[in-house]
C-alpha cells in the first residue's frame, strides 16, 4: 500500500547482549549527543549522532547488521529508518540503554 514505510525490525537489550558475546557480526551505532555518550554506553558501540548520521553514513559498514541505540529507542529508530531506505539491514534496540543490562564503557 501506499504510504507505508517498512518495518523497523528490534531487538531487545538480552538478544543484543548474547550476540555480543557470541562476537556475532553486529555493528552497534549510538546516535545519541556525545555528552550522552560519554555518561556510557555499550563497549562496542560507535558513536555517530543522529545530526551527523547523513554525512557520515560512509563509515558504516554495510557487510553486517548494523544495532541503532539512543536513550529510549525514539532517535535510534529514526536512524533505523534512514538506513534502511539506504539499503543498510538494521535493527533498532528496544528501549535503548534504558533497557540495556549489560556492561558499560
Amino acid at each position: 500500500m501506499f504510504g507505508l514505510k517498512p518495518r523497523i525490525a528490534q531487538i531487545s537489550a538480552a538478544e543484543l547482549e548474547e550476540q555480543l558475546k557470541q562476537l556475532a557480526s553486529v555493528y552497534v551505532l549510538d546516535v545519541r549527543t556525545p555528552a550522552e555518550f560519554k555518561q556510557g554506553h555499550i563497549p562496542q558501540a560507535k558513536l555517530v549522532p543522529l545530526a551527523e548520521l547523513g554525512s557520515r553514513l560512509h563509515e558504516i559498514p554495510q557487510e553486517r547488521t548494523v544495532i541503532t541505540v539512543c536513550h529510549s529507542g525514539s532517535r535510534s529508530r529514526v536512524a533505523a529508518s534512514w538506513l534502511q531506505q539506504a539499503g543498510y539491514e538494521v535493527k533498532n534496540l528496544v528501549g535503548g540503554m534504558l533497557r540495556w543490562r549489560g556492561p558499560v564503557c
